[in-house]
């Protein structure tokens, strides 16, 4: 079934049926945050523990799709806004994004400023070494919020290259950019090759992912089945060594890491797609928190070092009950995703509500009239 396209001045707001079956991208993008929050306090728990656990073998069988899938995800809805006028277009893909890592950028550095500004000599010498780090960060993606960085710089590309690059042209290229190996380029650079092709997918092919999660919902026993084999071979793939110190694991290795990424995106639509035909508090957990996605990824990162360094603590002064790594690793996960969902909620209406939603001073074009949850429109042609 093919949606109407939606007219520039039409009320941002689905159809009852349309928000039914499009709960999918949610439920996706609530395990994807989780992944990504699990991962960042795994390793981080890890390395202050002194050890691995069982939640480090799931951040590695995670590792080929769990940004790839977020990309994605990220790319399906740039179709409703990339012909619009380039006000209206940054307003939504740029400023966005650039509001949130500018003020996150600046909290994050406040909480580190002393290792930022260590060797500093007096207040000027610390003001200025604390002034250029945020100059630094204009132009080099800081800490974890690389993420909304880099979605900011993927709509902009996209937009300049839509209409001139024929899509084929632009996907491939994009394709053989991932594989190259780029680790020794600028950072931004690095991870612009390493991601643009998922991020350019989902907005290419984002009708047909909404139709493929369409059909898994139709045939649940035939999805469940390829899941189950694509588990399996995710496994393989992942836990195979090559002897190659660069590239450690068979899932590392060129071309490989372009499939195992791509279809481990798709495994993850199809998994998000059953779990919302299953229902149930899972599935209801999972779409909270991928409706509060922005959410999680800005304030995961100071609840989950305060949890991880209590947990030291405790482990160092109570050791007959210390946990072990991996409960600790889940213990700061848990804490990680759900401290900013609270603390979120308790500043919604009140002056901090500035975290986490842009204030108006802040848009360039009129704020959309509700949340957006409507199926993307069609990629429109190339003009010839």
């Amino acid at each position: 079934m093919t949606a109407a396209p939606i007219a520039a001045t039409r009320p941002l707001r689905p159809l009852p049926e349309e928000a039914a079956r499009l709960a999918w991208v949610d439920v996706a993008k609530g395990l994807c945050i989780i992944l990504v929050v699990m991962m960042h306090s795994t390793l981080g728990t890890g390395e202050a523990l002194g050890g691995e656990g069982f939640l480090h073998d799931v951040v590695e069988f995670a590792r080929p799709f769990r940004i790839p899938d977020f990309f994605l995800l990220s790319g399906l809805f740039l179709g409703r806004v990339i012909d619009r006028d380039w006000r209206l277009f940054a307003d939504r893909r740029v400023v966005h994004f650039a509001y949130f890592y500018a003020l996150w950028v600046v909290i994050q550095s406040l909480f580190k400023a002393g290792s930022i500004v260590a060797g500093a000599e007096g207040p000027a010498d610390k003001l200025a070494a604390f002034g250029l780090h945020l100059a630094e960060a204009l132009v080099v993606p800081y800490s974890t919020l690389w993420f909304v960085y880099l979605l900011a710089v993927f709509s902009v590309v996209t937009k300049l290259l839509h209409r001139r690059v024929p899509p084929a042209l632009l996907l491939v290229a994009a394709a053989v950019l991932q594989i190259l190996p780029t680790s020794g380029l600028p950072e931004l650079l690095d991870e612009f090759c390493e991601r643009y092709v998922y991020f350019l997918g989902g907005y290419l092919f984002a009708e047909w992912i909404f139709r493929f999660a369409d059909r898994v919902r139709e045939r649940a026993g035939l999805a469940l089945a390829g899941l189950a084999l694509w588990a399996a071979m995710e496994a393989v793939f992942v836990f195979t060594p090559t002897g190659i110190e660069s590239l450690p694991t068979l899932a590392r290795l060129p071309v490989v890491s372009l499939g195992l990424g791509t279809v481990g995106a798709l495994a993850i639509v199809a998994f998000a797609a059953l779990m919302t035909r299953a229902g149930g508090p899972v599935t209801a957990a999972l779409r909270a928190c991928g409706e509060r996605s922005i959410v999680i990824y800005l304030g995961f990162f100071l609840p989950m070092a305060l949890t991880r360094t209590l947990i030291a603590k405790f482990n160092g002064t109570q050791p007959d009950l210390a946990l072990d790594v991996g409960l600790a690793s889940l213990v700061v996960t848990a804490a990680a995703v759900t401290v900013p969902l609270v603390f979120a909620r308790l500043v919604r209406g009140t002056p901090l509500g500035f975290l986490f939603r842009r204030p108006a001073a802040f848009h360039i074009a009129p704020a959309p009239a509700s949340p957006s949850r409507l199926r993307p429109g069609p990629v429109a042609p190339r003009e010839a």
